[in-house]
């Protein structure tokens, strides 16, 4: 059987955007899509709108837009609460990834949108591709912005999506520290040196090393090398600190979920 990619929706506010992206990326993967429907999630949908559809409808809809994709796509509705929904799908399906569309800026989700990303993540160490309202015109995604804190980090056994998807698209990956300028710098080799440990990207060089001097904060100063590498892609490792951080105050990666105009995948460490 092939392998999976699971699309966590509400329907209703269905993310076609993600949708299609999680299908772009299925077909190079020779994978399959799982749209996993979790029906009391206030997170996703708001009551008001999931009061409003029966479960009949829902399912229909579903299936519908699973015959429209380009691989084979299956429908699951779960009555558990998110992070037991989407533990159970990852149990069952053993998927590569877990894809999340941003709502629109006009949802009264948005605003809490990281918020439910790092909760999922959380309860569930899993890759998870966010995938915003715009910024994914440049499809498929063969830029890859690696972003690093220059520590050392250790992924889980499930996180091999990165290599994969390298190969499948044949695209590149670069790497880019944000560095204190007060600070010792740094060198290109040491985080060369992380990388390849970790097991995440394998083949690159020092010239694929980005070492930039902080300017105004962290996070903006990834999405302005983003633009100016033209990525397409932005990869975080999502570390157990900086996602309890997110889910309480502002962090890198919280507003970087929030303000990134191109895909964002968390990929979480074991430190």
């Amino acid at each position: 059987m092939s392998s999976s990619i699971v699309v966590l929706t509400d329907f209703y506010a269905v993310s076609n955007r993600a949708l299609s992206y999680a299908a772009g990326l299925a077909v190079p993967l020779g994978a399959h899509l799982v749209l996993l429907h979790v029906r009391h999630n206030g997170l996703l949908c708001p009551d008001e709108e999931a009061g409003a559809h029966t479960v009949r409808q829902t399912r229909q809809a579903l299936y519908s837009l699973a015959e429209t994709q380009p691989v084979p796509t299956q429908v699951e509705i779960s009555e558990l609460m998110l992070p037991a929904a989407v533990t159970e799908a990852i149990r069952h399906h053993q998927p590569q990834l877990l894809v999340l569309g941003h709502p629109s800026e006009e949802s009264p989700l948005a605003q809490d949108f990281a918020k439910v990303a790092l909760n999922l993540l959380h309860h569930v160490r899993f890759p998870l591709l966010l995938v915003p309202p715009v910024g994914w015109d440049a499809f498929p995604p063969r830029h890859v912005l690696l972003a690093l804190d220059g520590e050392p980090f250790s992924l889980y056994d499930n996180q091999q999506i990165l290599p994969h998807l390298s190969q499948a698209l044949h695209g590149t990956v670069e790497l880019v520290q944000i560095t204190d300028p007060t600070a010792t710098q740094p060198t290109a080799a040491h985080l060369l040196r992380i990388v390849q440990t970790s097991g995440l990207a394998e083949g690159l060089t020092t010239e694929q090393v980005h070492l930039v001097p902080e300017t105004t904060s962290t996070a903006s100063d990834i999405q302005r090398v983003c633009g100016d590498l033209n990525a397409d892609l932005l990869v975080l490792i999502a570390r157990p600190h900086t996602v309890l951080e997110g889910l309480v105050h502002r962090s890198v990666t919280a507003q970087l979920i929030r303000e990134s105009a191109i895909p964002v995948l968390l990929l979480p460490s074991l430190d």
